[in-house]
């Protein structure tokens, strides 16, 4: 299967004459006027996620546009491909199947994949079951999961996410720096007879991770820990390293799942553990849902790949190098971090499927924080600084707590903050000037709930998926991260000795700054 890289297609020039002629002055506010439906035409209800587009900078004639581009590039063929196991990570020659780790167990595979999902089906009944042994022991108290990188983030966001479905009398913590003032910081309120660590590190090598498990370890036995197999679990394909750091309890995963895809794997045990076994099929419930969705609705009636495409006119016609992502709701904190390792690690590369070099952009930076916090940070930038940024607003229709007056305050800040970027305000002095015609993007939930969680990130999922394929790019290769923990590796020992030979003249001053004192 061979994609056609986006701009060596006819759709590409079509797009660039159609931007140049009206798109690049495009007024969302005149649409709005001559298009009296514009909000149902750019809204749109997928599974347990509701949609309004109809802010964004873009019209029918660009819609057309885009989904024309879309299907010149091969994006349907690369989406099935990705469905069937082929293996559309070439530069790992690796399938690409974390859809896989959410198929429910009483529907078909394809044949090919029957043993693999086999296996994911074995593996996600024992740590479902080993999550609910915990939850009944009551002598565990805390857990504290020590990854970095798709191993943290992931279970880290959902944690928090879905805290109002933690399991009352369990605290849930997560170590990924190496800088031990972290890792410290935790280990002070804790006692060893009553906390659970959860190692997870797929090659159990890590060297972030290992250095936190061996500090962990260290403290446990020190404090009077008796039973390191009783209080440590391994999520990792390496037990026979588990088993000598002295973890009996492992649960493994599969090369053909990238980190910042693995939430839905063992790496999840986390998420397990605080909503439990049903609390986790429902997240898996959500993400299939949304699975099914970009697998099976047409192009101009997929959530994914419209906004997918969305990205694409922004970034390369538009030429805007950001998105912001504002949710409304304080359990969305990390959130954001979450997407940042999702979009840029995945779409954060500057050569081709072929390995050469692309002339025009690809992954924007994600960055954000949760309403109404941004509002008073970094709003005012967005609302009358020189660069439009396109944002997300993301809002929860039912609260889950019942505090008055609370809840509608947020949700009224979040429709006037999308409502003022849009419509700004003419002000002849100048410094209360809004421009107006700044776009976003507004995400509705009904409920926060794991169906919502997942369905949610599955559609990002398949929104990145979809901006590479055009690009022609692959998104699940990492390489980026290698470079400087290679160089790292070469550095530490030179902290100790004040070797500085072979070094950057400022590598060099640096370290030697460093030694000082």
């Amino acid at each position: 299967m061979k994609a056609v890289r986006c701009d060596r297609t006819a759709a590409w020039a079509l797009l660039q004459s159609y931007f140049d002629a009206q798109g690049r002055a495009f007024d969302v506010r005149r649409a709005f006027d001559s298009e009296p439906n514009r909000f149902s035409a750019f809204s749109q209800s997928a599974p347990f996620v509701f949609a309004d587009l109809s802010k964004n900078l873009v019209d029918a004639r660009a819609e057309e546009l885009l989904l024309s581009l879309a299907r010149e590039c091969g994006l349907e063929a690369h989406r099935d491909a990705m469905f069937a196991g082929e293996h559309i990570n070439p530069t790992e020659d690796r399938a690409v199947l974390h859809t896989l780790l959410r198929h429910p167990a009483t529907e078909p595979v394809p044949a090919q994949l029957a043993d693999d999902f086999k296996d994911v089906q074995s593996t996600l009944s024992a740590m479902l079951d080993y999550a609910e042994s915990v939850r009944a022991d009551h002598t565990i108290t805390d857990v504290v999961n020590i990854g970095i990188g798709g191993s943290d983030l992931g279970p880290q966001m959902a944690v928090l996410a879905l805290a109002q479905y933690v399991a009352p009398g369990k605290r849930f913590h997560f170590v990924s720096n190496v800088d031990g003032h972290e890792l410290a910081g935790v280990l002070r309120d804790l006692a060893p007879e009553h906390t659970l660590f959860l190692i997870a590190s797929k090659t159990f090598t890590t060297a972030e991770t290992m250095t936190n498990a061996q500090s962990a370890k260290r403290w446990f036995e020190q404090s009077g820990g008796l039973d390191i197999a009783s209080h440590f679990a391994a999520l990792t394909t390496n037990d026979e390293a588990a088993r000598a750091f002295g973890i009996d309890k492992t649960f493994g995963f599969w090369d053909w799942v990238g980190g910042r895809y693995s939430l839905w794997s063992a790496i999840g045990l986390p998420i397990a553990l605080a909503i439990g076994a049903d609390g986790f099929r429902a997240l898996l419930t959500g993400a299939h849902a949304m699975d099914q969705h970009f697998k099976t609705a047409p192009l101009e009636d997929n959530l994914p790949v419209r906004l997918g495409l969305l990205d694409v006119w922004y970034r390369n016609f538009h030429g805007f190098t950001s998105r912001g992502i504002a949710p409304y709701h304080s359990a969305l904190k990390r959130l954001p971090a979450y997407l940042q390792q999702l979009e840029m690690e995945s779409n954060g590369k500057r050569v081709d499927l072929d390995g050469a070099l692309v002339d025009f952009g690809t992954s924007p930076v994600l960055w954000g924080e949760p309403g109404t916090n941004g509002q008073h940070a970094y709003f005012q930038m967005l609302h009358q600084g020189t660069d439009v940024v396109p944002m997300e607003f993301i809002a929860v229709r039912d609260a889950a707590h019942d505090l008055e007056g609370h809840h509608a305050k947020l949700l009224a800040n979040a429709l006037a903050q999308a409502q003022a970027l849009m419509v700004g305000k003419k002000d002849d002095g100048g410094h209360r000037d809004f421009p107006g015609n700044r776009p976003s993007s507004f995400f509705v939930f009904e409920q926060l709930s794991p169906e919502s969680l997942g369905a949610f990130l599955a559609c990002y999922e398949h929104r990145v998926f979809t901006s590479g394929a055009l690009w022609g790019i692959n998104s699940f290769d990492q390489w980026g991260v290698e470079l400087g923990k290679v160089l790292a590796k070469d550095i530490e020992p030179r902290l100790a000795s004040g070797n500085v030979d072979g070094l950057d003249p400022s590598t060099a001053g640096l370290l030697a700054r460093l030694r000082q004192g």
